[in-house]
């Protein structure tokens, strides 16, 4: 039971030796201040007792204090909790401010018969069981289409009383004959078999997809007993949906089960807290803040506000908390730790690393970086952690198409701008067959191995077109010369834009709109754009070889020394009997000339 009182400022002496929560007002009866205690009386008296050390902002605060009310709890948990809801409802001046203006979207389960799931961002009491909030509209958008596709559950909106199913009010809908819902309308489901594929929505919902992976499955193998072979296909798509989705999730290590992941950067404005929500093994919500400082709280105040808050916004109820940093204080029921070692150490070094990245993006957003010229390559120098910035950049990128005719090409960027003039083309020479890994560690090697001795400065940074794979091929080729380590390197996959390191199973994801993102997929696009265009001169040249050598008479040669004189098979195809016949005599050229003159004529 909670009991409340109020004081004047000067009885702050009367106080009681309790845990609670008080409030400050000023003349004007404005709140302008909620904090917590462990005890209320040591707590209040250190902000009026003389000779205590105050900051300029809490002595002005202490000035303006008139009126203090407090309200005694059980045990400092409960002020804790309670000081975050009074924080949140009323957003006093001098209290941590966490940016966060967004309306998160929720999926509601609706309290009906045959309930739907639908996306929603009001909530409103007694319409149903909400789940979320989702960190974005894509990743919520992602779980609905997974439960859509796995499970028949109806998108109408129809009143499916009994009364109106047996009144035959409703007649089934294309959702049926494309297998989407299995007719509740006409009464063709019984709410029992529909509540039950409920059940198993609402574990996907819960970020528990081990209960439905095991209905799935128990499902398919009835039917393959049963020899109902069709059936138990249906069952094995279905399984295979849901893994395919579950292997999208980080997945941190299956065996770490629920955790809440908690990393703090800040500087003498602010503190960026980034929040990873791991369930069952997967980090299924990130989420990074700002909490604007307001009396000069420390990192492990900020710290202790960001937890509460976070975790009462994303509805967790994880026991284990991890952080970068303890808490100043314990609290029972609340146990915050810092791994030292292991996979815990590697996920708080990522949420880190992400509220770093947050910091930078806010710092470059509000104009705090003056040098505009070297601006986005300083940004990419923090995003990557870099020691140098990075000034020359050098990107690969593979092209075959169907194995045919390998081809890689090399970008060059000097200050954030191509330099076309050092774009180089590399026909691959070693590798036999579609083997990008192995043409990677190729061109890269044949690279830097020239650059070495031609005694030529390397890059600042070298980016591969592709995942792991290419990246771990272009290390191996690195390694060999003696110069992995000595620069940086980097992969970037297209399908997630994630950006991959060397010897780190965890990517950087870096937000869609940072200019330093941008930069890296302009790079990318441009050795793409790159290579491509080489492998169709290649395709071009070879086929274009082949038509000549069909012809009596005209060899490999002779094509080559047409191909050198008129540097590109376009010219040649433009080129008249008369010019032709200076390379290679009368006689080739008129059979060259008339040959390509039917090839047009048939194209």
């Amino acid at each position: 039971m909670l009991t409340s009182s109020s004081f004047q400022a000067s009885d702050y002496n009367s106080l009681p030796d309790l845990p609670g929560v008080y409030k400050y007002f000023n003349a004007l009866q404005e709140l302008i201040y909620v904090g917590k205690a462990k005890s209320l009386k040591k707590r209040v008296s250190s902000y009026f007792v003389k000779g205590t050390r105050l900051n300029y902002k809490t002595r002005r605060m202490v000035k303006e204090i008139q009126k203090i009310e407090i309200t005694i709890v059980e045990n400092e948990l409960d002020a804790l909790l309670l000081e975050n809801n009074l924080i949140k409802k009323t957003q006093p001046r001098y209290n941590i401010l966490l940016k966060d203006d967004k309306t998160y979207p929720y999926l509601l389960l609706t309290k009906e018969p045959f309930p739907r799931i639908y996306p929603t961002r009001k909530l409103i009491p007694n319409r149903g069981t909400y789940f979320g909030p989702f960190a974005s509209v894509k990743a919520m958008n992602n779980v609905l289409e997974l439960i859509r596709s796995i499970f028949t559950i109806r998108t109408c909106r129809l009143d499916l009383s009994a009364e109106n199913i047996q009144a035959k009010k409703f007649k089934i809908c294309l959702e049926y004959h494309i297998g989407n819902c299995l007719g509740p309308c006409e009464g063709l489901q019984k709410e029992e078999d529909y509540l039950k594929e409920i059940e198993h929505a609402k574990h996907i919902l819960k970020g528990n997809l081990g209960a439905a992976k095991t209905f799935l499955k128990k499902n398919m193998l009835e039917a393959a007993e049963s020899l109902a072979f069709e059936r138990a296909h249906y069952f094995k798509n279905k399984l295979d949906l849901l893994e395919k989705y579950q292997a999208k999730s980080l997945v941190a290590n299956p065996s770490i089960q629920d955790l809440d992941v908690f990393g703090i950067e800040s500087d003498e404005k602010s503190a960026y807290v980034n929040y990873l929500k791991v369930k069952n093994g997967a980090i299924i919500i990130t989420k990074t803040v700002e909490l604007k400082k307001r009396l000069d709280e420390t990192e492990g105040e900020l710290l202790l506000t960001a937890i509460i808050r976070l975790r009462d916004q994303f509805n967790s109820d994880a026991e284990e908390i991890i952080a970068n940093i303890p808490l100043e204080e314990e609290f029972e029921g609340m146990n915050v730790t810092v791994p030292k070692i292991g996979d815990k150490k590697k996920l708080v070094e990522l949420s880190l690393k992400n509220a770093q990245y947050y910091r930078t993006e806010k710092l470059l957003s509000a104009g705090e970086v003056k040098d505009k010229k070297d601006r986005v390559i300083k940004q990419l120098q923090a995003d990557l952690s870099l020691k140098e910035i990075p000034r020359y950049i050098e990107c690969f990128d593979n092209s075959n198409i169907q194995g045919t005719n390998p081809v890689a090409s090399m970008v060059c960027f000097l200050n954030g701008k191509p330099a076309t003039k050092e774009y180089r083309h590399f026909h691959v020479k070693t590798v036999e067959g579609p083997n990008d890994f192995a043409s990677m560690t190729e061109i890269v090697g044949r690279r830097y191995r020239r650059l070495l001795e031609e005694e030529k400065d390397l890059p600042n940074l070298i980016v591969i077109d592709g995942g792991k794979g290419q990246l771990s091929s272009a290390v191996e080729a690195m390694k060999e010369l003696g110069i992995y380590g000595k620069v940086p390197v980097i992969g970037i996959a297209k399908r997630l834009e994630e950006i991959y390191f060397p010897e780190d199973q965890y990517p950087l994801h870096i937000d869609k709109k940072s200019e330093s993102l941008r930069l890296l997929q302009k790079i990318r696009d441009e050795a793409h754009r790159f290579a491509i265009t080489f492998h169709r001169q290649v395709r071009s040249k070879k086929a274009f070889n082949t038509t000549l050598t069909d012809i009596e008479g005209i060899g490999e040669a002779t094509a080559n020394k047409l191909l050198k004189h008129f540097k590109s098979v376009k010219k040649i195809k433009e080129a008249d009997v008369e010019s032709l016949a200076a390379v290679i005599g009368t006689d080739k050229a008129e059979k060259v000339f008339n040959t390509i003159q039917q090839k047009k004529s048939g194209d």
